[in-house]
């Protein structure tokens, strides 16, 4: 009994220290960020839902986005504005869906059009509506973190589906001050640390790779040379 209730102690010391540590990485990077606090909530909307629908299918080639879900975003959260057939859903993401480091995350102005395959769709997705229900729910970059942290812990948030992909493939995103729309992409998100087994960040290496250690995910991105209106990406990659 005095074992069990020594590990109980030990286990609650330790998910206290990984939230004051989410905690104070957010309050660091809020203050040297450019935007260090969310702004009011009607200026990362977008006031034509057709316009928003149009942006979010643009991610990926026609011949997938014609057949594709599409979700939006309203006051109350992502909601579906397109019935779609070949499991793909597209959305326009907006900063929070960054790293807790990012100094996008409250940037107002990003928009990310992404179009996510089925198996994405049912695993990457979810964090994306969670996380906006919470910013909508007025918490705080830290508080969001702990909550996402805390919904995988329990499986309320399902681990990353072997195979989920996603196309970024649109001349019209903005993807944070100073990326632009950065170059067209495809990017791959596995569960824990694999970057050695892509060779991704190695040099010479087409794949890049970026660790998101409060989500236990590192997405993957491959560079492409074509939008999705088949145009080329003359910035080369």
């Amino acid at each position: 009994m005095r074992k069990n209730r020594i590990c109980t102690i030990a286990l609650s010391v330790a998910v206290f220290a990984v939230v004051l540590g989410t905690a104070s990485l957010a309050k660091a990077a809020d203050d040297k960020a450019p935007y260090p606090a969310m702004a009011p909530f009607d200026q990362y909307l977008m006031q034509d839902q057709n316009a928003e629908i149009a942006l979010a299918r643009s991610a990926a080639p026609e011949s997938i986005a014609r057949d594709a879900a599409v979700m939006v975003l309203g006051h109350h959260g992502y909601e579906k504005a397109v019935q779609g057939k070949n499991g793909f859903v597209c959305v326009v993401e907006r900063g929070w869906t960054a790293g807790i480091n990012d100094p996008n995350f409250w940037n107002p102005k990003l928009r990310g059009p992404i179009c996510l395959n089925a198996a994405a769709a049912r695993s990457y997705l979810p964090r994306t509506i969670k996380k906006t229900e919470l910013v909508i729910a007025g918490r705080s970059k830290s508080e969001m973190f702990v909550a996402i942290m805390a919904a995988l812990n329990k499986k309320e948030l399902p681990d990353l589906e072997p195979g989920a992909m996603a196309y970024m493939l649109s001349k019209d995103s903005y993807l944070g001050d100073g990326n632009g729309h950065w170059h067209p992409h495809v990017m791959f998100f596995t569960n824990g640390k694999d970057i050695a087994n892509w060779g991704a960040n190695s040099t010479g290496s087409p794949v890049l790779a970026q660790e998101n250690d409060e989500e236990r995910m590192t997405t993957f991105y491959i560079p492409v040379g074509q939008w999705s209106d088949g145009t080329n990406d003359e910035a080369g990659h």
